[in-house]
């Protein structure tokens, strides 16, 4: 395994690697990879010749008292895991590599951007699709790896892909959750015990509109009462929101059908966290 940390050279073996015909998988990290990272990587790594792994915290997706400082950083530990799992290069970039003295090109995917997540945390989805839209033009990829946990930065990439004819492939894998249902985060890092606890109330909410469904409940306002009564009975919890969207064009539905999404984000302590479910029933 190599870590190559200039984007130039980068994109030189990678061109390489096309002439070969060779089939390269792409996972995009921040770092602090844990085993949601890893079914990407293992997923990438059954599926082609070359496998890539970037790690990079990217400061354009931070906004003002955000977390850039200490989100988790642990770079041996993280190359370690990569090269238990076979992967064949880390991209290493700092951000003077990325975002040079000058640079001032920015990609917005409009209207998506502003929505759920968006709409707390305005320039995010920004600097996600920049940088992302970066890492797939040094990289060149043949499938871009995401997770599902991110749904709306999935659904914002896949758009940008589809809108801006990069000549990729995007697959959306599964959520990955601890035994007690919580789904799989970096900054799962931060919770103490006691948050840590309060934190299952969202899978648990999620899990509550699974069953409100498979009991045959489809108005989607009946459901996100019912987990806003949940979640709102724990007092460290407080919600930042709950919506029932298409995974189109994240705009809000009135009755549940097969594929909608149902997506909440809830801080707990200091800490905001996501999670979602995609509606699948008969």
């Amino acid at each position: 395994m190599k870590l190559i940390s200039d984007p130039k050279k980068f994109t030189a073996m990678a061109a390489k690697a096309k002439q070969l015909k060779k089939s390269i998988g792409f996972v995009p990290t921040m770092g602090a990879l844990h085993a949601g990272h890893f079914s990407l990587v293992k997923r990438a790594r059954r599926e082609n010749d070359i496998v890539i792994v970037s790690i990079f915290v990217n400061p354009t997706q931070f906004g003002p008292g955000e977390d850039l400082k200490k989100y988790p950083r642990c770079l041996k530990k993280d190359a370690d895991s990569c090269r238990k799992l076979g992967v064949d290069f880390i991209f290493l970039p700092d951000k003077d590599n990325m975002y040079p003295k000058g640079y001032s090109t920015f990609v917005n995917v409009e209207v998506l951007s502003g929505l759920l997540c968006g709409l707390r945390r305005p320039g995010h989805f920004r600097g996600v699709a920049t940088v992302v839209a970066k890492l797939l033009n040094i990289v060149q990829p043949d499938t871009l790896y995401l997770g599902q946990k991110d749904a709306q930065q999935a659904v914002i990439i896949s758009r940008m892909v589809k809108d801006l004819n990069f000549p990729v492939k995007v697959k959306v894998m599964p959520i990955v959750r601890q035994k007690d249902g919580l789904a799989l985060s970096s900054r799962n890092a931060y919770l103490n015990e006691k948050e840590r606890s309060s934190a299952l109330v969202l899978s648990k909410a999620l899990r509550l509109a699974e069953a409100m469904v498979s009991c045959g409940q489809r108005n989607a306002g009946r459901i996100i009462s019912r987990m806003r009564q949940l979640i709102e009975n724990n007092k460290q919890a407080k919600i930042d929101y709950i919506a029932i969207v298409d995974q189109e064009e994240l705009r809000e539905v009135k009755k549940i059908k097969p594929g909608s999404l149902i997506a909440l984000a809830v801080t707990i302590g200091k800490n905001r966290l996501i999670d979602n479910t995609v509606i699948d029933y008969n």
